[in-house]
């Protein structure tokens, strides 16, 4: 497992590589979605919060998972399609992960270890769950599937406010 969030390589939707470090020096959301979920409709909300504060130095990250009830089969081009049309996503999109189990992805292996759920478990119960990191890279908030994101405003904004400039 890697030491820091910056040190874990992910893909983007269009199958890119991409390093974490990338977004070191930013507050980041980062959430596990889909697209046929009950709570599929807070990508609205989760687009509102990236598009309030991107430009202080916040940027969400959606990682469709098809863990949880089928409920992301799509394809990426699916994903990207739907995210874009329907709620007119602006901020990141990666490729389809596993959060849990033998092929959990590391990105959510470091992000669980690091804030565990409801009695110390690690385990993601279901899509939508969130996860704030501070600018620093330290993972500060994991919230419910059924928190909102605008639930996580003020949180939010705590992180850009303690931010180095």
């Amino acid at each position: 497992m890697a030491g820091s969030i910056y040190d874990i390589q992910v893909t983007t939707l269009g199958g890119a590589p991409q390093s974490m470090a990338d977004y070191k020096g930013k507050a980041l959301l980062i959430v596990n979605v889909a697209s046929a979920c009950g709570y599929t409709p807070q990508y609205a909300g989760l687009e509102a919060l990236y598009r309030k504060y991107r430009d202080r130095g916040f940027v969400v990250l959606g990682f469709p998972c098809n863990q949880f009830g089928g409920q992301e089969p799509g394809s990426a081009e699916d994903i990207a399609t739907f995210c874009s049309t329907k709620y007119d996503v602006t901020f990141p999109l990666f490729a389809k992960i596993d959060v849990n189990g033998e092929h959990a992805h590391p990105l959510f292996e470091l992000l669980k270890g690091a804030k565990p759920g409801v009695l110390g478990t690690q385990a993601i119960k279901w899509n939508s769950t969130k996860f704030l990191v501070s600018p620093t890279g330290e993972v500060v908030e994991r919230y419910g599937s059924s928190t909102t994101p605008e639930q996580s405003d003020a949180d939010v904004a705590r992180q850009l406010a303690a931010a180095p400039s």
